[in-house]
């Protein structure tokens, strides 16, 4: 305990107290340091046992490859691959889809919503280029 602005110190159950003026007539308030780790040394610290990666198969038949989806149900006991169908049992729409970059912006309609949120993104990047360049 302080008394009249003295400094103190104290180290009990676990709990590492900062020094405190305690000027007189005033209430006694400890603060303790619970985030941070009382263990300085990494090797006393463990995080636990090591989590082994899962090595999945990887299918090296062509013929398989071709005709059938390897690896639809890799949760299942007897995973069962599904066979691929002629393209005409597919809809139309499904070989019409952009599996590649986003189109630009010069080709996007502008009364759609996804135009201006591309719009929007494109212009904070270039903000974020710009104050990042003139805080150099």
């Amino acid at each position: 305990m302080a008394l009249l602005g003295v400094t103190t110190t104290f180290q009990g159950f676990g709990v590492a107290l900062r020094p405190l003026i305690i000027p007189s007539c005033t209430y006694i308030f400890a603060q303790r340091n619970y985030a941070r780790p009382l263990i300085t040394s990494k090797k006393k610290m463990k995080l636990g046992p090591a989590i082994e990666k899962v090595r999945l198969p990887v299918e090296t038949d062509a013929e398989k490859l071709v005709n059938y989806v390897c690896g639809s149900n890799p949760v299942k006991e007897n995973p069962q691959d599904i066979k691929l169908k002629d393209d005409s049992e597919y809809p139309d729409w499904l070989w019409t889809l952009r599996t590649g970059k986003p189109p630009p912006l010069e080709e996007m309609d502008p009364n759609t919503k996804q135009y201006w949120r591309r719009l929007r993104t494109m212009a904070m990047k270039r903000k974020n280029v710009l104050r990042k360049a003139k805080g150099r």
